[in-house]
């Protein structure tokens, strides 16, 4: 049985951010979409999940109307 890498609890992952000030998390070992940079390096999903928690403040998208 083949485990989603995105939902992988054990794994490792980055935390990336678009120009829209957008977060996700990726798993460690795909390639990085174009338009997305690495925020956090190598992490465990929950140091990732923290990180971000830490940092998106406002989930609208940075172009978004107010």
């Amino acid at each position: 049985m083949t485990t989603n890498p995105f939902e992988d609890e054990n794994g490792t992952y980055l935390v990336l951010t678009n120009a829209e000030g957008q977060y996700s998390l990726w798993p460690e070992g795909i390639a990085v979409p174009d338009g997305w940079d690495v925020a956090l390096s190598a992490s465990s999903r929950a140091e990732c999940l923290a990180h971000v928690e830490a940092n998106w403040t406002d989930i609208c998208p940075a172009g978004a109307d107010a």
